[in-house]
């Protein structure tokens, strides 16, 4: 990967959460000046590369893996993404019985993030149970089709209906257990038979 290819990852990541190199920098909780242009060559015109500390802090900021910035930088991570509101998500008529969403009553938006398409869909965040992770508002990239481990962020659905975004903290036989990441909110645990489907969480919009 080039220097030139870092610094268009950054640039993108700004762009796709609308705000400046320098909003980034922020929220990543670096210097504001950090990502500035006059930051990325020296005065003899030598390339200067962001400090892997600072990449580490972005891509924890906006929940992204290095491999998905490595793809993001390789202009393979635009995707259209069906999206709903998690108030719409416990309705009937959206989901199959696998948890993939039957093409009805969608929006669709362009989103980067993965590199994959099939039976990718978007939710809008509601409530905040998963603060400070994701807020109302974010929009998160969900696949079912992405093989599940324990610490993963998931969607789940219960077979009353309820649709709800957490971490799976354990699986067995007998019990699911799904954490907030808000302290505020208790542990969940269910039957396996309480839950219709769980599908893992790739990317968050914020």
């Amino acid at each position: 990967m080039r220097h030139t290819d870092i610094w268009r990852g950054l640039d993108a990541i700004a762009e796709h959460h609308e705000m400046s190199v320098s909003g980034l920098a922020r929220l990543a909780g670096l210097d504001p000046t950090s990502f500035n242009k006059s930051k990325r060559e020296s005065r003899d015109g030598r390339a200067r590369w962001p400090s892997t500390e600072s990449l580490a802090r972005v891509l924890e900021a906006v929940d992204m893996g290095f491999d998905d910035f490595a793809r993001l930088v390789e202009g393979r991570l635009s995707i259209t993404a069906p999206l709903l509101g998690f108030a719409q998500a416990g309705s009937d008529g959206f989901f199959d019985d696998a948890g993939f969403p039957i093409d009805a009553g969608w929006e669709r938006v362009r989103f980067p993030g993965v590199d994959q398409e099939d039976g990718l869909y978007a939710l809008e965040i509601s409530g905040n149970s998963m603060e400070p992770a994701y807020r109302a508002g974010d929009r998160i990239i969900v696949s079912p089709a992405t093989q599940i481990h324990l610490g993963d962020r998931v969607v789940a659905k219960t077979v009353a209906g309820e649709v709800m975004a957490k971490t799976l903290q354990r699986q067995s036989a007998k019990a699911i257990e799904l954490a907030s990441l808000n302290p505020d909110h208790a542990l969940r645990t269910f039957r396996p038979s309480e839950i219709a489907w769980m599908a893992r969480i790739l990317w968050v919009s914020q």
